[in-house]
């Protein structure tokens, strides 16, 4: 039998018995510390935030800064707020990653597929020309070749570096 030894997913499973109850997303807004919560940009109504459990380098997700399921109920402020919003995080991943594509998706609900059920999330995944592989296919497993830390350091400065 093979082994893939990852050490760093130790503090995720030990978490996940004892995870909170609630929407850890709904933590975030005004937290402080942006940087220890993968908090990339902050605009008046939504967050870019990287995925702590990311599909690839760079996964960002665009979140509203309120607890609403979907686009329904979005104020004025957020709707207008959220174009440009997805065009800097567009802007940030392709200057950071330059990555030949992007997938770009919301789950609206746990039946499809929602992560932090009930609070609004945008990913966006930077994908490249022959980036699956067989772990994904045969081993139900990523490989990630960059750390969380490396990642908010290298979209940050994306970031700040600027566009819309």
């Amino acid at each position: 039998m093979s082994r893939l030894w990852a050490p760093w997913r130790r503090v995720y499973v030990e978490g996940a018995a004892g995870a909170p109850v609630g929407c850890f997303l709904c933590e975030f807004p005004g937290a402080g510390d942006d940087a220890g919560h993968g908090i990339v940009w902050r605009w008046p109504h939504w967050y870019a935030l990287l995925n702590a459990y990311p599909y690839s380098s760079g996964h960002l997700m665009l979140v509203l800064d309120r607890h609403v399921e979907g686009f329904l109920h979005l104020e004025a402020a957020e709707q207008s707020e959220l174009a440009p919003a997805l065009q800097r995080c567009e802007t940030a991943l392709r200057s950071a990653y330059e990555p030949h594509g992007l997938n770009v998706g919301v789950n609206v609900g746990r039946a499809a597929g929602a992560g932090a059920v009930g609070h609004l999330h945008i990913h966006l995944v930077p994908r490249w020309n022959g980036d699956t592989n067989f772990m994904s296919a045969v081993a139900e497993t990523r490989v990630l070749p960059e750390s969380l830390e490396s990642s908010f350091e290298r979209l940050r400065q994306a970031f700040e570096a600027g566009a819309p």
